[in-house]
């Protein structure tokens, strides 16, 4: 049985091409959220075994969508996407609770690796 994921990011192309690379490796995209507000919903309607969440997302950012994520569910897991650059954002969204980060643009053999290193 494939492991269901939620995908949170603010631009459609990038939920796109992270989907594409998941389905291709055996993972099921159980639902996309656009920003941070839609991802704490999402993920309690669907209770995903992983999000993959970008960190700077309108509405509420990926940060402190991780901490309210896991103010409700402390095992949930949580990978982060982030651009070159946002050292300090990942190091906080870690502290916050995310497991891994991925940086775009990414390589999909590192979205496996640390999708397979989160849930197998």
């Amino acid at each position: 049985m494939g492991k269901n994921i939620l995908i949170v990011d603010d631009a459609a192309f990038m939920r796109m091409m992270i989907k594409d690379i998941l389905t291709k490796n055996g993972y099921d995209v159980v639902g996309e959220a656009e920003n941070g507000v839609k991802a704490v919903e999402k993920y309690k309607e669907l209770k995903p075994d992983l999000v993959i969440m970008d960190i700077t997302m309108p509405e509420m950012d990926g940060i402190e969508a991780v901490k309210s994520i896991k103010g409700n569910n402390d095992e949930a897991m949580i990978i982060m996407c982030s651009a070159m650059g946002q050292q300090a954002m990942v190091i906080e969204s870690i502290q916050a609770g995310a497991k891994d980060f991925i940086v775009k643009p990414f390589q999909a053999e590192r979205v496996i690796e640390a999708v397979s290193k989160a849930i197998g």
